[in-house]
């Protein structure tokens, strides 16, 4: 079919390109040869080891604790009851507290080696220093050495199984992300059912190849990303996109890995495999986003490093001081407790867990976060940029309005039109016929369909020969408007829209103007944004009086229009010589430059095309109010990092000079037992803070 006003503003859109390669997507049983419980980590503190692991090691260390805490004398004193003696019993807790540090704390002891090597202390070395100090000062006591009464056995039980309860949950958390889209990779079936010239063979997956065609029958998961070829089913993509909502893949549809056909049976020829598949490309980003720098991490490495320092030298200012004061058993015992309870573990969970969380959450709604940096830079944006055609708007035509001359029904000039576009593929077509079905109009029956170049198309309908085209069709038949008709048509043609008359041999019948459809969900998103204080603005390289009518229906604040692709990005930099922040949303077919320069880029509905370089954040649906997601997401676990830092540092501040004797003239010193348990809860408020992120709504259809 060939409409003369095809080549206006609204043009058909290409479809993304297929992922590059790169790691592999497992599937099948091999799929989980390396669950999240037993992969090993292979970067920072936790190098080597393995939530399994840790997770061992809690639970034995926990079962070892419970004797060594119940037969301590201080932890008896503490809670006023007697430990029942017998031959030995004494014995218990410094031979279990022997095998606690040897073994639970071993994964501590040796990280703090490796950082004191480096010369770069952190929160291993802290570790270690605490339960190495703990374990001596307990062993002295337990010899009768000195005369000391530092009996922290029940200290360094409690001190290790935290620290191990610690490092597993964050570790856990980490790994989560990876293993929510880890868990898509298993969703792939093991087999397909490819088609032959035979008929069909049931092959495994990992034996498909480009151009290969398979059989997915209703209720089958695709086994890769194809092309439809024959029949139309309802996918279920909400593993991909977040949207729950099924999708109609027809002929010539793309189809993804992963996704289910939940009606029908369709043919599907495979366009990429393995490496070059959209799941691989999602688990591409996330493992970007997880190597990804971030300034709150780093502000908390360098807590960790100055704590380390302050511990270190409040220990020895303190062992100085109350021995220049004539007690050395005081010294020792302030600057021991000074010591263990300055281990600030509560820090080390306090940004790790707010980032594994919020990536993995938001990968759960189909945000999928490449770079830290992109999610923190969200909550100060002043403006987000939104690209017309495929973001705000779908990038197809829709009906907007019918105009029928004097003496002719709209319903039935519809109908008409419909039935003579009914033949043809072409998205007006569509569009025309889609609208006419929507209002439940019976459509007749066609004959003899034929398109005229760069006019239109017709069709026999009840005997008469039905005419559908635009301006030239009416040049080429010598026919004119009737003037009530004219004043329509005129209307809509500065609105930019596209206009198509229905003629009846020489008569013509009225016209319909179609539009680019906007989505339903812009008018949420923008409502919603301005809500929340930001300005919005878009760019289009459609004609001024396209984008004002777009705007005007969305209230959008500011519009640049007729912008060349290559262009965008100055915009861009316009925005932000005024003193914005800018937030670039763009479906990334020409708007890369934009993207990159903008303080986050956010590519939408790419679904099939996750491995954008230039967007920080890519957003696997096509709802615009994912954009919401993620600034919600953003302000929400910047506050938790500021949160956990500000609780985690301040304990460590507050706990080490009260340990240290400061407030001893006033009677106020922080016993051991009481430091520990400020530790242990400590680390537990952190953890706990971490996780309410988990209550934040981030499905665009709830957010508000």
């Amino acid at each position: 079919m060939d409409h003369d006003h095809h080549n206006g503003p609204i043009a058909r859109q290409d479809a993304p390109s297929a992922p590059r390669s790169g790691s592999a997507v497992a599937h099948g049983p091999d799929a989980h040869g390396m669950d999240d419980e037993h992969m090993v980590h292979t970067q920072g503190q936790h190098a080597g080891h393995s939530v399994a692991m840790f997770k061992k090691r809690f639970w034995l260390t926990l079962a070892l604790s419970v004797p060594v805490v119940y037969f301590s004398p201080m932890f008896a004193d503490l809670l006023g009851y007697t430990a029942p003696g017998f031959p030995g019993s004494a014995w218990i807790p410094p031979v279990l507290g022997t095998a606690i540090f040897f073994y639970g704390g071993q994964p501590f002891l040796k990280g703090g080696l490796e950082e004191l090597k480096s010369r770069k202390p952190a929160m291993m070395l802290l570790i270690a220093m605490a339960i190495s100090v703990a374990f001596i000062a307990s062993w002295v006591t337990s010899l009768g050495i000195g005369g000391f009464d530092l009996d922290f056995w029940w200290e360094l039980a409690l001190l290790v199984a935290i620290m191990l309860l610690g490092h597993w949950i964050e570790m856990r958390a980490l790994g989560s992300a990876r293993g929510a889209l880890d868990a898509l990779a298993a969703l792939l079936p093991d087999e397909a059912d490819r088609i032959t010239a035979e008929g069909t063979e049931t092959v495994n997956v990992s034996e498909l190849v480009a151009g290969d065609t398979v059989l997915v029958r209703s209720g089958s998961r695709m086994p890769a990303d194809g092309m439809v070829v024959d029949g139309q089913a309802e996918f279920d993509e909400s593993m991909i996109t977040g949207e729950s909502k099924t999708v109609l893949r027809s002929p010539g549809d793309k189809v993804i890995a992963g996704t289910v056909a939940t009606d029908n049976t369709v043919r599907v020829q495979v366009t990429a495999v393995g490496d070059d598949t959209a799941l691989a490309g999602i688990q591409r980003l996330v493992a970007e986003a997880q190597a990804s720098s971030s300034k709150a991490q780093a502000l908390a490495d360098r807590a960790a490093a100055f704590l380390f320092y302050f511990a270190a030298g409040a220990g020895v200012i303190t062992f100085i001081v109350w021995s220049l004061l004539g007690s050395i058993p005081d010294a020792v015992t302030r600057t021991v407790t000074v010591l263990v309870i300055a281990c600030p573990h509560a820090l080390g969970l306090a940004i790790p867990l707010v980032i594994a969380i919020s990536t993995e959450q938001a990968a759960r709604a189909g945000v999928l976060i490449k770079n830290r940096m992109a999610l923190e830079r969200m909550r100060t944006v002043d403006v987000v940029l939104f690209d017309k055609t495929g973001t705000l708007t779908k990038g197809e035509p829709a009906l907007k309005d019918v105009a029928a001359t004097e003496g002719v029904d709209r319903n039935n000039l519809l109908a008409l039109a419909a039935a003579v576009e009914a033949d043809s593929e072409h998205p007006v077509a569509r569009a025309i016929v889609r609208a006419a079905q929507n209002q439940g109009l019976k459509i007749p029956v066609a004959s003899g369909f034929s398109s005229m170049t760069g006019r239109g198309v017709r069709a026999t309908v009840d005997g008469r020969t039905i005419q559908v085209g635009g301006p030239a069709l009416l040049r080429s038949l010598e026919a004119e408007e009737p003037r009530a008709l004219a004043a329509a048509t005129r209307a809509w043609i500065d609105r930019g829209a596209a206009v198509l008359h229905i003629i009846d041999g020489q008569r013509i019948l009225g016209a319909v103007s179609l539009e680019d459809a906007i989505r339903t969900e812009s008018r949420q998103a923008v409502e919603a944004l301005r809500d929340r204080g930001i300005k919005v603005a878009m760019i289009t390289g459609d004609a001024r009086q396209v984008a004002r009518a777009v705007a005007e229906e969305l209230k959008i604040d500011e519009v640049f229009a007729e912008v060349l692709p290559a262009d965008k990005d100055k915009k861009v930099a316009e925005l932000q010589s005024r003193g914005l922040k800018v937030a670039m949303v763009g479906d990334g077919v020409n708007d890369s430059p934009a993207l990159a320069r903008a303080e986050v880029g956010i590519a939408i509905g790419a679904g099939t095309d996750v491995a954008m370089e230039s967007a920080g954040v890519v957003l696997a649906g096509n709802d615009p109010r994912a954009v919401l997601s993620m600034l919600d997401l953003s302000r929400a676990s910047y506050r938790k990092m500021w949160q956990n830092l500000i609780w985690a540092t301040g304990y460590n501040i507050i706990s080490v000079p009260l340990a240290a004797g400061v407030l001893a003239f006033a009677g106020v010193v922080l016993s051991p037992a009481a430091g520990a348990v400020l530790m242990s809860v400590s680390t537990i408020v952190v953890a706990l803070n971490a996780q309410l992120l988990r209550r934040l709504k981030l499905n665009p259809a709830d957010v508000r």
